[in-house]
């Protein structure tokens, strides 16, 4: 009976085990939850690529509008920057955030890949990040005409990602 006993805590933690692996088979990796998804975006004042004068990021958006934090160290951003070319070309207004990054090298990028900005903004402390909830780049967010966040992307955009993000802001 004692040796028995002695099982059950094994029993215990094989049946968690089973339980854990069963909740992460069903768990869709394209499905990025986001805090701030249905919260407004952000209050912030980020200084202009350009101008350097601070700008305020709500007052960009004008609309529907992606906003797509990125970096000229990031691999995956330069691949990503033919789905945003081709958003931009559609009408969809695009903000990009320049994430952890010196201006000089933002520019250098941007003339090498394209610039499919209609503000482009910098974020060099990574504060806007957090607020934003950033988890590493690229990464966008969706917001509504009222400056609602209604979705976020992680990682490179995918061409089912180009038609919701096309669909949201209509066009």
């Amino acid at each position: 009976m004692k040796r028995g006993l002695a099982f059950i805590p094994l029993l215990a933690l094989v049946l968690l085990g089973v339980l854990f692996a069963g909740y992460s088979l069903k768990r869709n990796p394209q499905i990025q939850p986001s805090a701030m998804v249905g919260r407004p975006a952000p209050d912030l004042s980020l200084p202009d690529l350009g101008t350097g004068q601070k700008v305020s990021l709500r007052a960009t958006i004008q609309g529907p509008a992606l906003v797509n934090f990125y970096a000229s160290w990031c691999a995956p951003c330069e691949l990503e920057a033919p789905a945003l070319m081709r958003l931009k070309a559609q009408g969809v207004r695009v903000i990009g955030i320049g994430y952890k990054d010196a201006p000089e090298n933002n520019l250098a990028f941007l003339a090498r890949v394209g610039d499919p900005f209609a503000a482009k903004l910098l974020d060099r402390d990574g504060r806007a990040g957090l607020e934003f909830g950033v988890t590493g780049v690229p990464e966008s967010f969706l917001i509504d005409a009222s400056g609602v966040i209604t979705a976020k992307f992680t990682g490179e955009l995918t061409p089912d990602d180009e038609r919701k993000i096309r669909a949201a802001t209509g066009r």
